[in-house]
């Protein structure tokens, strides 16, 4: 499950992302109008969350434009909380609205009650592939039902991207887009994001059974057979 979140306030919107991919959410971001309808005609997501005060063009039109072509479920956001602008962006198409400043909880709770209105399912917290069994709200994966291992947030968002795409290759540019976005990761990193995983799922590192490296492409997960 894709949510676009939207918001020229860096800081908060990387918050938010975070909060969000910690419940399972795959996210993307963008920081101004003109980048947001662009994101959104390129990945599709199934939610927006949308500031309104956005340069270039700010959230009411955004969401005008995007009523025009698809009813991908938006939730708004503002400082504002004067009647008017929460009417007008109901009448544009929002379907929730939240004032600044909002806890994450109530973000996440709002999120998940958008998408079951509009008959999205939100996505699984446990996620499970052989006897690997990753739990993404507690940031522990467990191998044949055995201690949790806690990992960072870089390893839990690799290894959700892996037991996600199991039996595939996957490129090494696609996973720097999950893991670390648009704006940061490189070959280097994600060489040490793995290294740094594999000492914690498998049992010889120097020779992995679970995270396959394909030379000149990138990783898959593999599972051992039983």
């Amino acid at each position: 499950m894709k949510i676009l979140v939207v918001d020229d306030d860096r800081v908060l919107a990387d918050v938010v992302a975070f909060t969000l991919r910690r419940e399972g959410f795959e996210v993307i971001q963008a920081y101004d109008g003109e980048s947001a309808l662009r994101r959104w005609s390129e990945e599709i997501p199934d939610l927006i969350v949308l500031d309104i005060n956005l340069p270039k063009l700010d959230g009411f039109k955004v969401c005008q434009r995007i009523r025009q072509e698809s009813d991908t479920p938006i939730i708004m956001l503002t400082v504002r909380s004067e009647e008017d602008d929460i009417i007008q962006g109901l009448e544009l198409g929002a379907d929730d609205y939240i004032p600044k400043p909002f806890s994450p909880r109530q973000l996440v709770a709002r999120a998940h009650a958008v998408l079951r209105r509009v008959g999205k399912v939100s996505p699984p917290t446990i996620l499970e592939a052989g006897d690997l069994i990753l739990d993404l709200n507690r940031r522990e994966v467990a191998i044949s039902q055995g201690e949790g291992i806690s990992l960072t947030r870089l390893e839990s968002r690799l290894l959700e991207y892996l037991i996600v795409n199991s039996g595939h290759v996957l490129t090494s540019e696609a996973i720097i887009e999950h893991v670390w976005g648009p704006e940061g990761g490189d070959r280097d990193m994600l060489r040490q994001v793995v290294h740094r995983l594999r000492s914690k799922i498998e049992p010889d590192p120097s020779q992995p059974i679970y995270i396959e490296t394909v030379p000149g492409v990138g990783y898959g997960l593999t599972l051992p057979s039983t």
